[in-house]
């Protein structure tokens, strides 16, 4: 299996390397880089079927590298720093990734687990990647049970909390439960045109049909959501600032 190591740190290079030769026999290290510019290159003249990829490097990140070498087919393993949003995209998509310094026994499952994996499966999961590094605001990653669901936020009708858990309603009737309090995904949900009228409710904007004085909320799908009485000012300001354009 030829592979291609991008890594902005010589000895990291090399300690993957003296790694490598203890677990691994029948891995071909065919070339180091330490940039981005300099693995686009190379991965396109070398065609390698593996590659363990930093994250941040000097001149980008590993997200550029996938970008510009899209149209190649080589499965990826990628290597990070301790780093708590690197870690969370990571997770989220169910990726390999080796902390830094790498562990030998890390590297080995993660060489065992790449070989049966399919790249077409791996590229789904690396989207996921991507979605939540670059924290696109078309999108959520959800934590559910079993799995982590991707949801586009024009799509979600409204979100409701309880018991730490939240439960998001989509306009084509499916609905997921996630794991995490309403407050977790407030701060995006707001950049989106979303509102909380109540403790326990955020509605998407596009999706309110009127709003009756009584404190109630009327979406177009005919679900009421109430208001609360300390947030209905604020709640009247947005809603008719949202409508006023």
């Amino acid at each position: 299996m030829k592979a291609l190591i991008v890594e902005d740190k010589a000895y990291i290079r090399k300690g993957l390397i003296n790694l490598l030769e203890t677990v691994e026999t029948n891995i071909e290290i065919i070339g180091e880089c330490a940039t981005v510019k300099e693995a686009v290159v190379v991965a396109n003249a070398c065609k390698p079927e593996l590659i363990f990829l930093d994250i941040n490097l000097t001149d980008g990140t590993g997200f550029d590298f996938l970008d510009q070498t899209e149209h190649l087919s080589f499965k990826t393993i990628f290597i990070t720093a301790y780093e708590e949003y690197a870690l969370k995209a990571l997770k989220a998509g169910a990726v390999d990734y080796l902390l830094k310094p790498v562990d030998v026994e890390e590297l080995d499952l993660a060489l065992k687990k790449i070989k049966t994996l399919p790249i077409t499966e791996q590229k789904r999961q690396i989207n996921t990647v991507k979605k939540v590094w670059y924290q696109d605001d078309a999108t959520l990653v959800l934590s559910l049970s079993d799995s982590f669901q991707v949801i586009n936020l024009q799509e979600l009708l409204y979100c409701e909390s309880d018991k730490g858990y939240t439960t998001f309603y989509l306009a084509n009737n499916k609905k997921y439960v996630a794991s995490k309090p309403l407050k977790e995904y407030e701060e995006k949900l707001e950049k989106v045109n979303f509102t909380r009228p109540h403790q326990s409710f955020m509605v998407n904007l596009k999706f309110i049909d009127k709003y009756d004085k009584s404190g109630i909320i009327y979406l177009k799908n005919g679900q009421k959501i109430p208001v609360s009485s300390r947030k209905k000012e604020a709640f009247i300001t947005t809603f008719l600032k949202y409508n006023s354009h």
